[in-house]
């Protein structure tokens, strides 16, 4: 079996790289057959487990049911049911954009800098404009009009924008704490069955117990000392790390699962660290860099650079000043809505960061069906 050893995981090096290069660029229909096939199971494995859950997913049901009836029936309530419906959707849509941010689209950054990062900036500048952050409704939260009402020159308070964004930053940071879900489950899993995932992270974390005390590089030393402080420490270690921008947080959740820390002691630490600390860090990063004397410092900056400075000027000033104007008109004045350069670029990248997260989930579940193909092959071999 020693001798067996190293040919199992050659072999499973093998497949591994076999498995990630069924992706759509370079085998197109493979990938797409497997994408679907793997659609399928899922589809099926998902029906069973309702099946199993039958009462819970009546009652459900007939929750739904209630709702739906309260939604469609006049009545008194029914501005109560606007005002309800309206919230759960903002709520939902960037708590979504959290969840994104930690499972799709990769680093936990993408999807603040896309659409939570620029509506506290926006929200910001107009705060500044209007001397006030008292937006009516509608036509806010779609778009941003100054009140009507007259205020005093620098009467808006930090405090004052920070609450005023406090509900979408919160819903965005409980969303990127369920994304850190998954790998902690995986662990988890893994521990209480003994199998062996073959998970990249996991392997690496493995790997990194085994080869504890001879980690010589940086990046060793930093997810040793991650893993020691979760382990160690357990709520507040967890709690430290998830309140500050942290690359290696996933290893935090690899680790409590794979220590069998209890689900409410990981969680709870990291609803807290992520939706409350980290997100009311962030905040005030934002605010205060999109404060209106410092983005008035940073355009006459920009033009102080030689030769390309007036040219990358212009833009900004025309951006910064269409947005004045948006302000203080009403939606349907008839005020022409120019589109900018900014504005033009930062449409392009969202829908190319769209494409690229469809493309992740489709390559994602051929190669899911394809590790499906590799262990029944492996299982029939055993028995023979």
């Amino acid at each position: 079996s020693f001798a067996d050893s190293p040919l199992l995981s050659e072999r499973k090096r093998r497949d591994r790289e076999e498995r990630l290069n069924i992706v759509l660029w370079k085998q197109p229909l493979v990938t797409l057959q497997y994408f679907f096939l793997e659609t399928l199971i899922n589809l099926k494995e998902w029906t069973i487990k309702l099946w199993h859950r039958r009462s819970i997913l009546v009652c459900v049901l007939l929750m739904l049911a209630v709702l739906t009836a309260a939604y469609y029936i006049e009545g008194t309530h029914q501005q109560y049911v606007r005002y309800m419906e309206k919230k759960f959707f903002w709520c939902a849509y960037w708590v979504g954009l959290g969840i994104l941010s930690s499972v799709g689209l990769g680093t936990g950054l993408h999807t603040f800098l896309l659409y939570l990062g620029p509506h506290i900036a926006s929200v910001t500048l107009a705060a500044y404009e209007c001397n006030s952050v008292n937006f009516p409704e509608p036509p806010y939260p779609d778009q941003i009009i100054c009140p009507d009402e007259g205020t005093t020159e620098g009467s808006i308070s930090l405090w004052a924008i920070i609450s005023k964004v406090r509900l979408e930053a919160c819903m965005w940071g409980a969303g990127t704490a369920i994304g850190e879900l998954p790998p902690y489950f995986m662990a988890r899993a893994a521990r209480l069955s003994g199998a062996e995932p073959d998970d990249e992270e996991y392997q690496e974390f493995e790997e990194m117990l085994e080869h504890a005390q001879t980690a010589q590089d940086f990046a060793s030393r930093a997810k040793l000392a991650v893993q020691n402080l979760v382990q160690k420490v357990g709520f507040f270690g967890i709690l430290a790390c998830a309140s500050i921008p942290n690359p290696l947080f996933d290893l935090a959740g690899i680790t409590c699962g794979h220590f069998l820390v209890p689900f409410w002691t990981f969680f709870g630490a990291t609803l807290i660290g992520k939706a409350v600390i980290k997100m009311h860090i962030q905040k005030l990063f934002v605010i205060i860099t999109f404060s209106k004397h410092i983005v008035e410092q940073m355009v006459s900056l920009i033009g102080a650079i030689p030769s390309v400075g007036p040219s990358l000027q212009k833009p900004f000033q025309e951006y910064l000043e269409a947005q004045r104007i948006k302000l203080h008109h009403k939606a349907d004045s008839g005020v022409p809505q120019g589109e900018n350069w900014l504005s033009w670029i930062f449409e392009k990248l969202v829908i190319v960061m769209v494409c690229y997260f469809i493309l992740s989930i489709i390559n994602s579940m051929a190669q899911s069906y394809a590790k499906r193909l590799q262990q029944k092959m492996y299982s029939e071999e055993k028995t023979k």
